[in-house]
C-alpha cells in the first residue's frame, strides 16, 4: 500500500510539474495571441479609414464602391492575423488556406449568379453608364435611377412604382439614358396643304421656335421638306433643349404649332414615357 502512494505521489508531481512546463509554455503563445489580434484589429480599423478616405478623394469613384473595397480590405487583414494567430499555437496554416480556398470555391459556385451580379455592380459603379435622377430605358425596365447597389438597382417608374433590376440584366443589355446629355433633339413634323406657300409656312415655323426662349440657339432650329404628298407636303421642324426641359418643351410646342397650323400634327414615332424633373 505505501508502494502505491509513493507511486501516485510521483505521478502526480510529474503530471503537475508537466502542466506548469506545458502552462509556461503556451502562456507566451496566448499573450502573443492576444497582442496580434488587438494589433490586427486595430490596424484592420486603420486600413479601412485609410481605404475610405483615399478612394473618397478619386474622382468618379461611387461611395457604394469605395465601402465594397474598403470592406474587403478590412477583412483581408482580420483573416491575416486569424491565420497568424493560429500560427502561433503550431496549428499548420498551409492547410487551413488550402481548407479556405476549397471553402471559397465552393461559395463561389453556389452563389454564382449573385456574384456576377456583384461584378455587374462593380463595372456599372466604375463605368457610371447612369447616375442616380437620370431616366433609363432597356428592353425589360425603364424608370429614374433611385439606388446603384452592389447586388441591384432600384428604379422609379414615370407613373410612380418602385422598380428592382438585378444588376447583370442591366450590364448585359443595351441601355439609353435620357438624361445624360445636356441638350436634347425633338421633330416636329406638320402636314401642310399644297395651296400654301411652302417658304411662307417655313418662316412660320421658324418663328415659333425662335419665340420660344427654351429652344437652344446652337445649333439653331431648321425646317425643311421632310416628304411631298399628292394634296399636302409635310415640314419637318428640328430643334435642340436642355435636356431637363425637353418634355415640357416640347408639350409646349406640340401645343403652339397646333395652334398656328389650326391642324392635327403628324406623329413623330414613340417617346419615352417619362416627364424628366424641371
Amino acid at each position: 500500500m505505501e508502494q502505491q502512494a509513493t507511486d501516485i505521489i510521483v505521478a502526480t508531481r510529474a503530471a503537475l510539474m508537466q502542466a506548469s512546463a506545458l502552462a509556461v509554455q503556451y502562456s507566451f503563445s496566448i499573450l502573443g495571441a492576444l497582442v496580434l489580434l488587438l494589433l490586427g484589429w486595430f490596424l484592420s480599423r486603420l486600413m479601412h479609414r485609410w481605404a475610405l478616405s483615399g478612394l473618397s478623394h478619386v474622382r468618379g469613384i461611387d461611395m457604394t464602391l469605395a465601402h465594397f473595397f474598403a470592406n474587403i480590405l478590412r477583412y483581408a487583414v482580420l483573416v491575416l492575423v486569424f491565420v497568424t494567430v493560429l500560427g502561433q499555437f503550431g496549428v499548420q496554416t498551409a492547410s487551413i488556406i488550402a481548407a479556405l480556398g476549397a471553402a471559397g470555391l465552393a461559395i463561389g459556385l453556389a452563389l454564382q449568379g449573385t456574384l456576377q451580379n456583384i461584378a455587374a455592380g462593380i463595372m456599372l459603379l466604375v463605368l457610371r453608364p447612369f447616375r442616380v435622377g437620370e431616366y433609363i430605358e432597356t428592353k425589360e425596365v425603364s424608370g429614374t435611377i433611385t439606388e446603384v447597389g452592389l447586388f441591384a438597382t432600384e428604379l422609379k417608374s414615370s407613373d410612380g412604382l418602385y422598380r428592382l433590376a438585378p444588376n447583370s440584366t442591366l450590364w448585359n443589355t443595351p441601355v439609353t439614358n435620357y438624361s445624360r446629355e445636356r441638350t436634347r433633339k425633338h421633330d416636329l413634323k406638320v402636314n401642310i396643304p399644297s395651296d400654301r406657300d411652302i417658304d411662307d409656312e417655313i418662316d412660320r415655323l421658324l418663328a415659333i421656335a425662335r419665340e420660344d426662349p427654351m429652344i437652344e440657339s446652337v445649333p439653331p432650329p431648321k425646317v425643311y421638306v421632310d416628304s411631298l404628298e399628292e394634296s399636302s407636303a409635310v415640314l419637318m421642324l428640328r430643334y435642340w433643349v436642355s435636356t431637363p426641359k425637353w418634355f415640357k418643351t416640347t408639350r409646349e410646342m406640340n401645343r403652339r404649332v397646333r395652334i398656328a397650323f389650326g391642324q392635327q400634327l403628324t406623329p413623330n414615332g414613340p417617346e419615352p414615357d417619362a416627364a424628366p424633373a424641371e
